[in-house]
């Protein structure tokens, strides 16, 4: 990109990159568009190639800020290779992205004790600092041919990586013991597609996959009849009719009701609301206690997924949805709430939520004790996107120190604890049921992350940009 001498050469050099980063992360795109939309292969490429045009456009637009501001300020070379990364970070924080996906979630995955310090500043800035890292090792490839000067770049980045990765050690072992812990049964009834597109439809499958969930949640009570089961968790749109409290005194509303008091269960499931004023169907996370009554407020998805859960501008053009009928005409919740099961304040968040820090941190900040995702992944197949979504959304336990339940519907479902432990991961595509015995913080404190830390990739950037300017002054000098 810093060698081409035109913006649309830069524009274009920056567009290539992001494509071929796009395909290589998102390329069971493909394959959603085509087990979701029912749409041919070729059709489903065509859709993956448009995707991956759009998804991480940050790159191509940081390039340009780069290309026009080099130009404006007269920068010199060296000038020129600090800023670059400076424009790509700016646009890869504030570029609303689909997935929100970077560099950071690659430190958890690879469990790297530097992830610890995401308590302070969150995921987005081990992105950051990924990408600065990069100069270290671009300096060394350029000066490859004087062996002492690239061995000094080499071994500044080996300084850098291995300091952040002893404070997150550190971080780690500071952390005070749990003074609580809840038993927690998560439910996986694998049901896949087309059962609960059938059951939608009303073509037979609620009573199959009502009495699935029943069957396997007393088994599990059984299997585990020797500790203590607080709750039960099924994912999201588990129990696949409405759910509101006029539609529990009969029909499986009622039978739902009766299964938890003969158990004596609690219960965190995703299900179909109903929005009082629009009558609209929302996708909605219910709690009861063990005698079966329903805890208020009911948790309503508030961050809606493009072309899933709504088509963006069909508000302004209804006709969308009858070209497109796919797609869900979900109604909006109003953002996180709190969701108490007797003394343990929960923070629920439903699938694509656990992919944006701030909706962990607005929970956080009111007061939850425990976060619980419930997620329908059946869509993407066995590839990629499974593992993706696990990191993303359980990575959200370090960044405020909390427990993160996770319930899928086939896979994969776990248990992040506070330090980002992840206990027993579920199969894919498997009926399964574990009980989860996870401690957690009694009226937690917030985390520097929590409070301020969008505040820290902003200012790092800021004091590079006067790194850059006071370089630019003391060459002129």
């Amino acid at each position: 990109m810093q060698n081409q001498n035109s913006w649309k050469k830069v524009f274009f050099s920056g567009w290539i990159c992001q494509f071929v980063l796009t395909l290589i992360g998102f390329n069971w795109v493909a394959y959603t568009l085509q087990e979701f939309g029912h749409i041919p292969w070729p059709a489903a490429v065509i859709g993956l190639i448009l995707f991956c045009s759009f998804a991480s456009l940050h790159i191509p637009l940081g390039g340009l800020l780069w290309y026009f501001l080099s130009k404006k300020l007269n920068l010199q070379h060296l000038q020129k290779i600090l800023l670059l990364p400076l424009c790509i970070s700016f646009f890869e924080l504030t570029y609303p992205m689909i997935f929100d996906w970077h560099f950071g979630y690659t430190w958890y995955w690879a469990d790297w004790p530097g992830v610890q310090t995401s308590e302070i500043w969150g995921i987005k800035f081990l992105s950051v600092f990924s990408i600065f890292l990069n100069l270290l090792f671009y300096f060394a490839w350029s000066a490859r041919h004087q062996k002492k000067q690239a061995l000094l770049y080499l071994g500044s980045a080996m300084i850098f990586f291995a300091s952040i990765n002893l404070g997150g050690f550190y971080l780690k072992k500071q952390l005070p013991p749990p003074n609580a812990s809840v038993n927690a049964l998560i439910v996986q009834a694998n049901i896949g597609n087309l059962e609960k597109q059938y059951a939608e439809k009303g073509a037979g499958f609620t009573d199959f996959i009502v009495k699935e969930y029943f069957s396997l949640t007393e088994s599990g009570l059984k299997e585990f009849a020797n500790e203590p089961v607080d709750f039960a968790v099924w994912p999201e749109t588990a129990f696949p009719v409405r759910m509101n409290p006029r539609y529990l005194s009969s029909g499986y509303g009622y039978q739902l009701v009766d299964f938890l008091k003969k158990n004596h269960i609690g219960l965190f499931t995703g299900a179909y609301g109903e929005d009082p004023r629009s009558q609209q169907v929302s996708n909605s996370l219910f709690a009861f206690n063990n005698e079966g009554m329903i805890l208020t407020p009911t948790y309503t998805k508030t961050v809606l997924l493009a072309f899933g859960e709504y088509i963006p501008g069909g508000d302004w053009i209804p006709k969308l949805y009858d070209w497109i009928p796919e797609v869900a005409q979900f109604a909006r919740g109003h953002g996180p709430v709190i969701q108490s099961f007797g003394n343990i304040h929960m923070g629920p968040q439903i699938c694509y939520e656990g992919l944006f820090d701030w909706f962990a941190r607005q929970s956080s900040i009111l007061g939850s004790e425990i976060l619980i995702n419930v997620t329908n992944d059946s869509w993407y197949g066995k590839w990629q996107e499974r593992y993706q979504h696990l990191y993303m959304t359980l990575s959200r336990a370090l960044e405020v120190r909390r427990p993160i339940i996770r319930s899928t519907n086939t896979g994969i479902s776990s248990v992040a604890l506070a330090d980002g432990t992840i206990l027993q991961t579920s199969p894919l595509h498997e009926k399964w049921k574990y009980l989860y015995k996870i401690p957690y913080f009694k009226n937690p404190t917030l985390t520097l992350f929590s409070k301020w830390g969008y505040w820290i990739p902003y200012l790092f950037l800021i004091f590079w940009g006067v790194c850059i300017f006071g370089i630019k002054q003391f060459t002129k000098s």
